[in-house]
């Protein structure tokens, strides 16, 4: 937990501050007894009229200057947490982006989501909490004793009584809400989880009918959450009325004892009014300790949460090397001896892949479902590093080049056609901020994307919706390669991105880019013979393994796995027409 105090950093002196206020706010409190104590003793006992007023003043003197330090407390309390929550916020933003997918796909997008919301909340309300509660309660509470021992020390004895049972009841209450509080956090995970799958998969449910059971699922998840937080709340809700019980029988003891004080004229009436407020005080003052604890022991909960998830190294450090020039004859690309194993897994999903690419080449791969080819192009990227072997591009191995540079070579369209909230133009300038419209107009006519475009009504300026939900699934796809194409990377990877186009807007697709991305080494990833077919080089994967490597006549006559996938999507007559 340390290490989550160095974001108070920048905030000290309103960390020192906040208490301080309280502090003085409470010395305001603990004198407003005494003044009642001397108005009902010598101004209402003596009918004095002038002292009267003089102590009312007082008293209207001492709330308005407790007012004003209680203000200006929770403002540096409320600035200092304001600050702590951003800075943490910032920085586990900053840590969960220099994670490798090898991580992300560990922890979880639910749970990195509740962590980076509801877990910093937590931290930042007990940052509050702490600043406001922390030294004012206890002195309240050492302060009210005090007082009380100077005001009559036989009564005091009450006081140690009433305070220890108050404390106890507190203590109890606390020991079995907590636990529970611990649980709901992690249960609120999977109210996350179910949350998201819903809203991202929403067209999936609706489309299986599984509406009634997803409800079913969710209600579960939250009826749960819902029962664990009722339980809670229940045995929380005991404190007042066991508290105020505790304290209202301390109260009636000092009535019955005071009394007896007040008759042998040892005690005046306006002390044990005293006594009695300061009682009060003792109540307010633990009961609210009991809320600070409850609030920081969530905040502890929730802070070793945050300090695994920024205690989670990466295994892809960026190596911030400087840029490293293209070492010349080198190949594009080259897989030497690469296997890879997903986390948990029980088999590798690519091994032992060796193969080169010249600069400017086409390279088909294909394979059946779950061959690897995903992986494969995501070596090239760098989202995972290879288990053994090397990848090298443009003759240095993609670990040794810094993330900017290699990102920049490299212009990817993953599987899932991904969009962002803005416009169009907005979307086309995420590789290349300071593109032209002329560079965008000329990657969407690559990309088969500038006829639909200009029938927009805004043009490159057409808003786009969360996730690009706007748009068909084509033209996703299609504004996503147009994305890709504006920086005009040297490696182009097209990863089964064009599985939601017609055959012949995919065909124009794959003539474009053969016309228009000389010099450009493009990788295609594909399920279809008809896409790769025509590329200077396949690549074939079964279950992880290169089975098939060269031109698409070559491997129909050398590569059985290869002229399966052909004749499984095309007739005979088709296949020897290819050839």
């Amino acid at each position: 937990m340390r290490r989550l105090l160095r974001y108070l950093k920048g905030y000290e002196k309103q960390t020192v501050l906040a208490p301080l206020f309280k502090m003085l706010e409470a010395c305001f409190e603990l004198l407003v007894p005494l003044v009642v104590a001397a108005l009902v003793d010598e101004g209402i006992a003596r009918a004095d009229v002038p002292f009267i007023w003089s102590q009312f003043g007082l008293l209207v003197l001492l709330a308005a200057v407790g007012l004003a330090s209680s203000v200006t407390a929770q403002y540096f309390a409320a600035r200092t947490a304001l600050g702590y929550g951003t800075a943490l916020r910032r920085d586990l933003y900053h840590h969960i982006n220099t994670l490798s997918y090898a991580e992300l796909d560990g922890i979880g997008t639910p749970t990195l989501v509740t962590r980076m919301t509801s877990d910093v909340n937590q931290l930042q309300n007990g940052v509050n909490m702490t600043l406001r509660l922390l030294l004012r309660s206890p002195f309240i509470v050492i302060g009210a004793l005090l007082m009380a021992l100077s005001i009559s020390v036989p009564l005091t004895v009450w006081f140690l009584g009433v305070t220890a049972a108050i404390s106890l009841v507190i203590y109890l209450i606390m020991r079995l809400t907590v636990p529970r509080y611990h649980q709901a956090q992690n249960t609120l995970d999977r109210v996350t989880l179910l949350t998201r799958e819903n809203y991202v998969g929403a067209r999936v449910v609706r489309a299986f009918s599984r509406q009634k059971d997803e409800i079913e699922d969710f209600t579960a998840a939250n009826d749960r959450l819902k029962q664990i937080q009722l339980t809670a709340g229940r045995i929380s809700a005991l404190m007042n009325p066991m508290t105020y019980v505790v304290v209202n029988l301390g109260i009636l003891a000092v009535l019955l004892r005071g009394g007896r004080y007040v008759d042998a004229g040892s005690l005046t009436q306006g002390e044990i009014i005293a006594l009695i407020s300061y009682m009060n005080q003792i109540l307010a003052s633990l009961l609210r300790l009991a809320d600070l604890v409850i609030s920081v022991t969530r905040a502890v909960a929730s802070g070793i949460r945050v300090n695994e998830l920024l205690n989670t190294p990466t295994t892809m450090p960026d190596p911030a090397a400087p840029a490293l020039a293209p070492v010349e004859g080198a190949p594009a690309i080259a897989f030497d001896d690469v296997s890879f194993t997903y986390r948990g897994a029980a088999a590798p999903s690519l091994q032992d892949i060796r193969f080169t690419a010249a600069a400017g080449q086409t390279i088909g791969v294909i394979g059946g479902t779950g061959s690897g080819k995903s992986t494969l192009v995501n070596l090239i990227a760098r989202f995972y590093d290879a288990g053994a072997g090397s990848v090298r591009l443009f003759g240095h191995d993609v670990k040794d080049y810094a993330f900017a540079q290699l990102r920049g070579m490299i212009g990817i369209v993953p599987q899932k056609a991904m969009l962002f909230t803005g416009t169009i133009r907005d979307n086309m300038r995420w590789a290349a901020p300071n593109a032209t419209d002329e560079e965008i107009w000329a990657a969407l006519e690559i990309a088969q994307a500038a006829d639909f475009v200009r029938g927009k009504p805004g043009g490159l300026d057409e808003p786009v919706e969360t996730a690009g939900r706007n748009f068909s699934g084509g033209q996703r796809q299609r504004l996503t390669i147009a994305r890709a194409l504006v920086p005009r990377p040297r490696v182009l990877i097209l990863d089964d991105s064009s599985s939601a186009l017609d055959f012949a807007t995919d065909a124009a697709l794959r003539r474009a880019l053969r016309q228009q991305t000389a010099g450009m080494t493009v990788v295609i990833v594909s399920q279809r013979a008809a896409a790769v077919q025509r590329a200077d080089c396949i690549l074939v994967l079964d279950d992880g393994e290169l089975v098939g490597c060269g031109a698409h006549a070559q491997l129909l006559e050398s590569c059985p796995v290869y002229h399966e996938i052909c004749l499984s999507q095309l007739s005979r007559e088709e296949v020897q027409k290819t050839l």
